[in-house]
């Protein structure tokens, strides 16, 4: 089986959905999810889980995110970006230094509002198709984090941002509040993501390309093994005996392990990632209790036989996909 992940430079005018589709036929692989939505107008980094790397997914989609995106001020759409209608326009623009001053206002933590044409739920329902049945339904604002926003270009009516942003922050929502506080008025022109956590748009394929090779083994080169997909987690190394009692979902004790209650790290064995588990406290030493397994560790060997508990069959003991 093929697992690990594949980075993909999405082009325009097509969901991400329709580049799970078409990796997935391209490829022949059954198992494909990508990690994090963009908008079809939007382009850049997508990163595809293939195989088991799909259940790396609820931890990679903490990761931050980086944009690029350009927002036209002196006019908002309904649904902020510009696939919308316009709802307001003013002729009257800010200078350079109320832009820069502005922009200011967003970095760190803030309250930002899901635009009503977004995949939120509202009572079961998306936002985006009570929106267009007509019905005028708000979000309550949400906390998300501005880690980074650089003003690169002023060329009015457009500028030109770079945004580095928590899980769940909508950059056209970003771009809308901005031309609200600026007196004007603004909407998202074009958004390009240029990272997802470690990873960049450097590193990606074009979709087209992809599509050109016969199966996944082509593109094992590509291919992010499941061991470096977490590098910003503890590495913690164990041998065949342990890491066949993580893959049965059983805890494993580490005494001496020099980290804080609830942290994960990641388990490896021979350069090969067993687990994604959490440390815990049994009486009085760290445990390794495992969140997820990853039984393509055992490829060349024969799996454990009758895996106990939830982790063996791939679902997390704490959080899930």
């Amino acid at each position: 089986m093929i697992s690990g992940l594949l980075l993909i430079d999405k082009p325009a005018g097509i969901t991400s959905f329709d580049v799970v589709r078409r990796v997935r036929r391209a490829l022949k692989v059954r198992k494909v999810g990508h990690l994090g939505t963009l908008d079809p107008f939007a382009t850049g980094l997508l990163p595809l889980a293939l195989g088991e790397a799909t259940k790396l997914a609820q931890f990679l989609l903490e990761e931050p995110k980086t944009y690029r995106a350009v927002l036209k001020l002196g006019a908002e759409t309904d649904t902020q970006d510009l696939t919308g209608r316009l709802t307001r326009e003013s002729e009257a623009l800010p200078s350079p230094e109320e832009i820069y001053q502005a922009a200011g206002r967003f970095r760190g933590e803030i309250d930002q509002v899901p635009p009503k044409y977004s995949a939120v739920h509202h009572q079961g329902t998306r936002l985006y198709k009570l929106a267009r049945q007509g019905e005028d339904v708000e979000a309550p604002p949400r906390k998300v984090v501005i880690h980074r926003l650089e003003v690169e270009d002023i060329a009015t009516p457009l500028v030109t941002i770079l945004v580095e942003c928590s899980k769940g922050t909508y950059v056209r929502t970003l771009a809308h509040d901005l031309g609200r506080t600026l007196g004007c008025g603004a909407h998202l022109v074009n958004l390009t993501r240029l990272a997802v956590g470690p990873f960049r748009l450097e590193e990606a394929l074009p979709l087209d390309e992809v599509e050109k090779r016969e199966n996944a083994p082509s593109l094992r080169t590509h291919l992010i093994p499941l061991a470096r997909c977490l590098p910003g987690v503890k590495a913690v190394h164990v041998d065949r005996t342990q890491a066949q009692r993580l893959a049965q979902g059983q805890t494993l004790p580490w005494p001496g392990l020099d980290s804080s209650e609830g942290e994960k790290v990641r388990v490896l064995t021979d350069g090969e990632l067993v687990a994604v588990a959490a440390v815990r406290t049994q009486g009085v030493q760290p445990v390794l209790a495992p969140l997820r397994v990853f039984h393509q560790a055992f490829a060349n060997q024969e799996r454990p036989e009758h895996p106990a508990g939830p982790a063996a069959q791939g679902k997390p003991q704490a959080g899930g996909l």
